[in-house]
């Protein structure tokens, strides 16, 4: 079976980073692009950042987080990171992460910017 687990969210201040992971098993992982999502209460899911399949040479990003956050894979380790630094207030939302042209999803992991 499909299975897609995030970790790594946490309170942290703003200007801090966090380290997301997702770790992915059940498909060949090397094979698919990958995508990290997230939703703020009352407001839509957003697509924060994509990975391509293979090495992940390519890598988009929201406008609101370009410069601050970096989406990586490791192979290997069949896992998705979300690189985020410099974090504010706005970032505070539940992150998922999930496999490009699939339904297939991770539980997410609450992130929250507070001082």
């Amino acid at each position: 079976q499909v299975q897609l687990v995030e970790s790594g969210g946490g309170l942290v201040q703003p200007g801090g980073s966090l380290r997301l992971s997702c770790v992915v098993s059940g498909f060949p992982f090397s094979n698919y692009a990958m995508r990290w999502y997230r939703q703020a209460p009352g407001k839509e899911r957003e697509l924060v950042a994509g990975i391509s399949g293979g090495g992940g040479a390519i890598t988009i990003y929201a406008d609101s987080v370009k410069g601050r956050f970096t989406i990586s894979r490791d192979n290997g380790k069949n896992t998705v990171y979300l690189q985020m630094n410099s974090l504010k207030p706005e970032d505070t939302a539940v992150y998922y992460c999930k496999v490009f042209q699939r339904e297939w999803w991770g539980q997410g992991t609450q992130v929250t910017v507070s001082s």
